[in-house]
């Protein structure tokens, strides 16, 4: 076997990428709760590549079999219902798990330099997650999928000059049709996973680079022993491999139980009206996107305008990306930042909660304002943030990270 791995090391670096990101990849030693979010997204997109492949082996894309297809896949196909609801509920739960180590990210400030760029790289994973989530949503051909794309992609007709143009080479056709259904399956199983997986890599990398963020926001390069490996951290094999078994295998109890048992969740994961065929010419009574799109939903409807709502929405998303140069805080976690920022953070996740309830249900003129107040909040966060971060009062931080 060493011979073996002599001859591979000669030709390809194995052993060095296992060394530099696994057993020789010292990582802070105070790792808590929120560091299971990372891994469980990387455990979550294996899940979603070998279900989706399994899936395409017996779907049919085409808007007079896709439908049919999806339907023999959950009654006809060997264990075709599990790997459709294993890749339905999936979805969801890569979201959950990736808001989640977002939050961790908004909490520790991992944002900060010098990670500016993992938190980018990031944030573009989220971007293609949602244009992933997106494409795949068509893929059922369900009443709720037909209408909840028809609305999302009429939106771009609101920009000017270009819009209905756009619009219609998006669809590539005047309406939602095969056509439209065949390009999303091909963007959906083929090209956004390459870029996703590609971004993956990077993230990883650049994290890896600069070193991971804990708990406590202090640097543990700087203070190493005469071997050079610092004093407070350990390799992050065989310690967080195995810590993070643990957590896999937690996560695995609670999504396989939703699988088995609650798969629609309500109709929060699966839609009713989406085991309906699509018909152009019946409307559902209230169309809405899926659960993790619906905060930026509830913004798109708070605006009046409707080019206005598409931009508001857009900046909603786009403002995510330059939070590194908006935080001013000479601190990075929020067990030494002012109270100031505390309470900015908890007004932002409540507001981002009510928005995304309010997505999901049918619009009245109360939930309007509420939509607007919270959209206001929303962008309040981030617009005020180099304010209440430069001049709220920090607690001093340690030298070494205190577990």
């Amino acid at each position: 076997m060493s011979k073996f791995m002599d001859w591979v090391d000669a030709r390809f670096p194995a052993t060095k990428m296992w060394e530099d990101h696994l057993s020789k990849y010292y990582a802070p030693k105070n790792f808590n709760f929120f560091y299971f979010f990372g891994s469980l997204a990387l455990l979550v997109l294996v899940n979603q590549i070998v279900t989706g492949v399994w899936l395409t082996m017996s779907y049919t894309p085409s808007a007079e079999e896709a439908f049919a297809s999806v339907e023999y896949i959950m009654r006809d196909v060997e264990y075709g219902s599990i790997l459709r609801l294993l890749h339905s509920t999936g979805a969801s739960a890569f979201f959950i798990v990736v808001y989640l180590h977002m939050f961790r990210g908004l909490l520790y400030g991992s944002y900060q330099k010098p990670r500016e760029l993992v938190w980018v790289f990031g944030m573009l994973i989220y971007l293609a997650l949602m244009a992933e989530a997106f494409m795949g949503y068509l893929l059922p051909w369900g009443q709720m999928s037909y209408w909840g794309a028809q609305v999302i992609i009429s939106l771009f007709g609101a920009i000017p000059v270009i819009g209905n143009d756009l619009t219609q080479w998006i669809r590539g056709d005047y309406l939602i049709s095969g056509i439209t259904l065949n390009r999303f399956f091909a963007l959906h199983v083929v090209a956004l996973p390459i870029v996703i997986l590609g971004l993956v890599v990077l993230h990883i990398l650049a994290l890896h680079e600069v070193g991971s963020n804990n708990p406590d926001g202090v640097d543990i390069k700087k203070h190493k022993d005469e071997n050079g490996i610092p004093l407070d951290g350990i390799a992050f094999h065989p310690y967080y491999t195995v810590k993070d078994i643990v957590g896999v295998v937690v996560f695995l109890f609670i999504f396989c139980f939703i699988v088995f048992f609650f798969p629609e969740m309500g109709g929060y994961f699966l839609e009713k009206p989406n085991f309906e065929q699509a018909n152009p010419f019946k409307t559902p009574e209230h169309i809405a996107p899926v659960w993790y799109f619906t905060p930026f939903y509830a913004i798109l409807r708070a605006v009046p305008d409707k080019l206005f709502g598409v931009i508001a929405m857009g900046a909603a998303i786009a403002v995510l990306f330059v939070l590194p140069w908006l935080d001013r805080s000479p601190v990075k976690s929020m067990r030494y930042k002012g109270w100031l920022s505390k309470i900015w953070l908890v007004v932002f996740c409540i507001s981002f909660v009510i928005l995304g309830i309010l997505g999901v249900l049918a619009p009245t003129p109360e939930r309007t304002l509420l939509s607007q107040v919270c959209t206001i909040l929303y962008f309040a966060y981030f617009i005020l943030m180099p304010f209440y971060t430069r001049l709220e009062k920090t607690k001093p931080v340690p030298e070494r990270v205190t577990g």
